[in-house]
């Protein structure tokens, strides 16, 4: 079994309102599935946000492991290290 990690989960400022206003969550997780079932548990608002009903990070957002997209990595299974920085990015469109 992994070893849990204490990381950051950078949330912005769109998604804000539904973890208390928090810039900054601070987990202790395995990988991100394991971040997504705490942010589920703890903040349940903001993971109706980040994931649809099938458990799937939305398309219109991408999760950041430092500066590596887990869409790159191994994505919900990506492991992570003490000190990581998880980020939450909106995709960005126009024209």
């Amino acid at each position: 079994m992994p070893a849990t990690q204490e990381i950051t989960l950078f949330v912005p400022g769109l998604l804000r309102p539904y973890c208390g206003g928090r810039s900054e969550i601070v987990l202790t997780v395995t990988d991100l599935r394991d971040l997504l079932a705490q942010v589920e548990a703890q903040h349940p608002a903001l993971y109706v946000n980040l994931c649809d009903e099938t458990g799937r990070v939305r398309q219109h957002l991408n999760l950041f492991v430092n500066s590596d997209n887990v869409r790159d990595r191994e994505g919900l299974e990506t492991a992570v290290a003490t000190g990581d920085v998880i980020t939450i990015l909106p995709a960005v469109s126009g024209g």
